[in-house]
Order: C-alpha cells, then structure tokens, then sequence
C-alpha cells in the first residue's frame, strides 16, 4: 500500500531464498484487501483495520500522524501540532484516507478529495491542510510544503495480511518469519524444516582408542619385587648390619 516501504524485508528475502523471486505489486487502499481475497498478492503489507474474518494479519508498527501545510503557514514555525490547534483550519479528508476517523478535526470540507495524492495537491494551492500518516507525506513530498507531527489524534497502524486458513501457505510463512525479524536459525516453516532435516550432523570426535593396561610382572624372589605367590619373609636386624642374616638367638660357638 501506498506509505509502506517493504524494501528491508525484499533485501533479506533476496539473500535467503534466491532460488524464489518476491514480486511487488503496488496497490491502492481500496484495491488492498481485494488483491488478497482473489488471489492477486499472496500477502499484502496493509493498514489496520482489516475488514472481515477470511484475513489473517499481524500488526507491524505504528505510524506518527502529521499535518501537511504550505511552507510558509504559521504551523511551520512550530514542531508539533496539537489538534486542538487545527479547530480554525479546513481539514482535508480525501476518499482513501487511511486514518479510520469519521471526520478529522477542524472545519469540514464541502467536498472530499478523491485521493490523498489530490488533497495535497489542495494544500499545495492554499486549500486547507492534511493530517497523514508520515510516510505518506514523505511519498507526496514538494518543495513548496512541510510536514509536522500531529498530537492528540488518531494513528495509522501497518499490518501484514494474507488468506485466513488453518496453516499458512510455506512462503507465506517464510516471509512472515522474514517480517517479524526471524534469524536464518529461528525461521520457521516447512521449508526452513526440511532444509534443516537435510542437513548432515556434525561429525563427532574420533574417541581415541583406550591405552591397553600394562601387564603386571612377577618379581624374582629376593629381588625385592613382589611376586604372585606369599611374599618374602623379611630377615630380622639391626639398622646398622652389614647384610648378614642374624637370628634373635645368642651366637654359636665356632668349634
């Protein structure tokens, strides 16, 4: 729709599926809702309040309300403007207003613009002034006009939609991950599974192979190893012997 600038999300789009081309079919408010119910967009970024039941939508953002003036009317000099402050101004209200109010602040117009496009045009002739949401007046931006935030009134909000149906079509489902800030990762969807399933595990570490144990050996008896058998009788005597086995007896007389 007219205002909405989709270009972020066709970038990424462009980088994660470039096997799929993304069309953009530009769209009056009017024409909006219409193109999805018949099949003529997939999915449509649009302005809230979705009207009727067979749409799903998921809301985006938030639009800050504007009033567009001639560059040198008193609002000019100002930052923001209250609505309080358009009680005395002819408030435009063209046919395709996306603002959803009945009637917009100030003095009534006699007649309508048909478009948004025809009413700044209007202001442009000195013909009253127009609330918008930003980004509308910076798609209808002249030389000759200005723009400053309106307060204390209604705002527009952005919305992707598409067929209501029990699940979401599998690029649809991409896109809405790409919309809703997903990471590659974190991309749901059926296409996003299956290209995960067919990913390879990672290959695991190669276990080195257990060292074998070392063999115990047999000690030679009197070497001072231990053997399987009952150990060696350790020989009494004094820390002092010169290695010569003694007994606790007395000695024996040499004959």
């Amino acid at each position: 729709m007219p205002g909405v600038t989709p270009s972020k999300w066709v970038r990424v789009w462009n980088e994660r599926l470039t096997d799929v081309p993304l069309t953009l079919l530009a769209v009056t408010p009017a024409e909006a809702f219409g193109a999805l119910r018949e099949g003529a967009a997939d999915a449509g970024l649009v302005r809230l309040p979705v009207d009727g039941d067979d749409l799903s939508a998921i809301p985006l953002y938030t639009e800050t309300t504007v009033v567009v003036v001639p560059k040198d009317h008193l609002f000019a000099a100002a930052e923001e403007v209250s609505a309080d402050d358009l009680a005395d101004e002819l408030v435009l209200h063209p046919l395709d207003d996306t603002l959803g109010w009945e009637q917009p602040p100030g003095r009534r117009a006699e007649e309508r613009p048909a478009t948004t496009a025809d009413a700044v045009e209007l202001v442009a002739a000195g013909v009253g002034v127009l609330a918008v949401p930003q980004s509308l007046a910076r798609l209808h931006h002249r030389k000759d006009l200005t723009y400053r935030t309106l307060t204390g009134v209604a705002q527009s909000r952005v919305a992707l939609s598409w067929p209501a149906a029990d699940e979401a079509p599998d690029l649809v489902e991409e896109f809405i991950g790409i919309v809703r800030g997903r990471t590659v990762n974190s991309t749901r969807g059926r296409r996003a599974e299956a290209e995960k399933g067919q990913k390879q595990p990672r290959d695991q570490k190669e276990r080195k192979p257990a060292k074998p144990a070392k063999p115990v050996r047999a000690g030679k008896p009197g070497s001072g190893s231990r053997t399987t058998g009952k150990p060696a009788a350790r020989k009494s005597g004094g820390a002092g012997g010169s290695g010569r086995g003694r007994t606790g007896g007395k000695p024996r007389k040499r004959s």
